[in-house]
This record gives C-alpha cells, structure tokens and sequence, in this order.
C-alpha cells in the first residue's frame, strides 16, 4: 500500500530498496527459539529497508542519521506471539544480529 491507502497503478506493492548492508546474519538461541523462519526474514527485511518497527522518535531519528555517519542501527519487532525482540547491525556493518532483550 502506498500512503494514500490505495495500491499503485500497476498493482504492485511499491519496491522497497535495502538501504545498507547487513554483513554476516546471526541470530541468538532465544530468537531462534522464539521465532519462525519467515519472521526471521521478515524481521531483516524490514530493518534493511529502514522500517525500524517499535522503536521511539529519538531512536528512529539516531537510526536516520547512523544511516549517514556509519553508526550501530536498531531496530524493535514482536513477534506473532506479541514478544518482543530486536535487530542491531553493528556501526562496520560487519554482523547483523537478531536477539531478544533479555539476551543484550
């Protein structure tokens, strides 16, 4: 859906374009545990993507300007259960990690 609610013209959703690189993915037992693989995956490309889910305006504006000067970028999901856990990329954009709260 595009902002107005409507679908584009061509019926398409419009093409979301990753925004950086994640490096190596990992995900922590919890996350694995808790987890599906297509919420794994959904998780990623939204973060890619610069949807940086449930995390405040302070926090959406640090991600905006990580995105500029190479810092940590994070992101904050529920899963289908409602619980919560993140994604952080790390500021060398080397690793990409999915963990809960309770395991930072």
């Amino acid at each position: 859906m595009v902002a107005n609610g409507h679908e584009p013209a061509n019926g398409k959703p419009p093409e979301k374009r990753m925004r950086f690189l994640l490096g190596e993915v990992v995900a922590t037992p919890g996350a694995l545990g808790m987890l599906a693989p297509a919420e794994l995956q959904d998780a990623l490309l939204r973060h890619v993507t610069g949807d940086w889910g449930d995390v405040d305006q302070e926090n959406r504006q640090a991600n905006e300007q990580a995105l500029a000067d190479g810092s940590r970028l994070m992101s904050a999901y529920k899963s289908a259960q409602g619980k919560p856990f993140w994604v952080i990329t790390e500021s060398d954009r080397s690793v990409t990690t999915l963990l809960l709260p309770e395991e930072y």
